[in-house]
């Protein structure tokens, strides 16, 4: 909830483009409800701005940490919501399956997912925010899997 990363890629003529990117930041201070209320007017105005023609997600399926579970679930909600205002189609992906179409290993580390990035990208730099550039990583495993019919399972 503290932050939603978010990132919108094209792909046209064999060649990825990150078209923008970035993160919504909330302040911990505010209410549960203020928080997300932040969310959905944030992402909103990014979806309304960009209109994409789809979204892909991370797939909520396991979680070690029980304090943090039903913010992101009352955040991945809020998520959801957004992209369903808009008519958006919607797309989820568990952080396995990404590691596995970015990487060809569904454990890959963070820098190995990194890394493909930035060579999918052709660039060498990165969003500063760890959640964006999973956002853009989410994106480009959804457009692989999309145009290549690359099999995530």
């Amino acid at each position: 909830m503290a932050i939603v990363g978010y990132a919108l890629v094209n792909y046209e003529n064999n060649t990825y483009t990150l078209e923008a990117s970035g993160s919504i930041q909330t302040d911990k201070s505010k209410t549960t409800s203020s928080r997300l209320l932040e969310i959905f007017n944030d992402l909103s105005s990014v979806v309304d701005m960009y209109k994409p023609d789809c979204a892909s997600i991370e797939k909520l399926y396991f979680f070690k940490n029980q304090k943090t579970i039903i913010p992101v679930a009352e955040s991945r909600g809020v998520i959801l919501t957004v992209f369903e205002k808009f008519g958006v189609p919607v797309y989820e992906y568990t952080p396995i399956e990404v590691k596995q179409v970015l990487t060809g290993y569904g454990r890959a580390s963070k820098k190995e997912v990194e890394q493909m990035v930035k060579y999918t990208l052709n660039t060498d730099t990165l969003p500063k925010l760890d959640d964006t550039v999973d956002a853009v990583a989410i994106a480009i495993c959804h457009t692989r899997n999309l145009i290549f019919g690359e099999s995530v399972k």
